[in-house]
C-alpha cells in the first residue's frame, strides 16, 4: 500500500527528535464576517460537496509565536500534568503500553480520525476534523490561529511532511503512540491540543460544557448524540451536569496514559472498538 512506501516521511530528523504522538490536522481558511468567522479547508470532506479555497491563515499560524502557544496551553493544563502513583509505577515495567486494553483505546482513536474509513489516516482526514471544530464558530481568530499551529507542529513532528500521500496505518499509529507514552518529555505534550477542542464547543464561553455542548464535541468527531449521552454520564463523576476545562483536559489526557480499564476516562472518546 501507499503508506508502506511513504511512511519513511515519519523518519525525518524532526520526527525522530520529537515524536509527539498527537492528533494532527492542519491549515484552515478563516473568512471574517463582522465579529464572527467561519472556517473551511482546502479539502473535500466526506459528506460535503463543496470544494473550498485556500487562505493566508496557514501562513499566519506558522508565524505565530510558539511561546504564546505554550503559555496559553499551560494555563489550562498545569494541574493535569502529574501522574497517579499507579500510572507512574506502571510505566516502569517493561510491558507498559502493550496491554490489549490500551491498544484497543488507541485503535478507537485511529478509527475516529480515519474520516473516510479507508483504514489509514491522511492529512486530509485531519483537515476535515479541524474544519468540523472550526465551523462551530466559537473560537476567536487568535485562538484559531494558535489551534492550527499546534496541530501543524504535531503532524510534522510525528509523521513528517504535510502531504496528502503521507498515510498512517493502525499499526504505525500504535507505534508512534507507544513511543510518546514511554518518553517522559513527549508524554507531557500528549494533551496540548485538548483545550482548543474544549473552547471550540464551549459556545457560551462559560468555562464549562454541558451535555448539549458535549454533543457538539461528539458531532465533530462523527459520533452520535446517544454516544455523547452515555459517555457524558460516565465521565461526569460528580454528577453536576457540566465538565470544567480542567476535568475535560484531565479525562482526555488520562485516555492516553492509563492502562486501568476501571478508569472512567475510557469513555472520553466514545465507545471503544471491538477488542478482537
Amino acid at each position: 500500500m501507499a503508506f508502506c512506501v511513504l511512511r519513511q516521511l515519519a523518519k525525518t530528523p524532526i520526527a525522530t527528535r520529537e515524536r509527539i504522538a498527537l492528533l494532527a490536522p492542519a491549515a484552515v481558511s478563516l473568512m471574517w464576517k463582522g465579529n464572527s468567522f467561519s472556517t473551511s479547508l482546502n479539502v473535500q470532506c466526506s459528506n460535503k460537496n463543496n470544494q473550498v479555497n485556500k487562505s493566508t491563515i496557514f501562513d499566519q499560524a506558522r508565524a505565530y509565536s510558539k511561546e504564546n502557544i505554550k503559555k496559553n496551553a499551560r494555563k489550562y493544563v498545569s494541574d493535569s500534568d502529574s501522574d497517579s502513583d499507579s500510572d507512574a509505577e506502571r510505566r516502569k515495567k517493561k510491558d507498559a503500553y502493550t496491554s490489549k486494553f490500551w491498544r484497543q483505546k488507541m485503535r478507537t482513536l485511529h478509527g475516529i480520525f480515519d474520516v473516510n474509513n479507508d483504514g489509514v489516516i491522511s492529512f486530509d482526514d485531519f483537515k476535515c476534523l479541524a474544519n468540523n471544530f472550526g465551523d462551530l464558530g466559537h473560537l476567536s481568530r487568535e485562538e484559531m490561529v494558535e489551534f492550527i499551529e499546534v496541530l501543524r507542529i504535531t503532524w510534522e513532528t510525528n509523521f513528517g511532511e504535510v502531504d496528502p500521500y503521507n498515510l498512517v496505518s493502525v499499526e504505525q499509529y500504535l507505534t508512534e503512540m507507544y513511543h510518546a507514552m514511554t518518553d517522559k518529555d513527549l508524554r507531557k505534550k500528549v494533551h496540548k491540543f485538548l483545550p482548543y477542542l474544549f473552547q471550540a464547543v464551549d459556545k457560551d464561553h462559560s468555562g464549562e460544557i454541558s451535555i448539549e455542548e458535549f454533543k457538539l464535541f461528539f458531532k465533530c468527531l462523527g459520533l452520535t448524540e446517544r454516544d455523547a449521552e452515555m459517555s457524558f454520564a460516565a465521565i461526569d463523576k460528580n454528577s453536576d451536569g457540566v465538565l470544567s476545562i480542567k476535568e475535560f483536559v484531565k479525562l482526555g489526557r488520562d485516555f492516553f496514559l492509563t492502562e486501568n480499564p476501571k478508569r472512567v476516562s475510557k469513555n472520553f472518546w466514545g465507545p471503544l472498538v471491538s477488542d478482537h
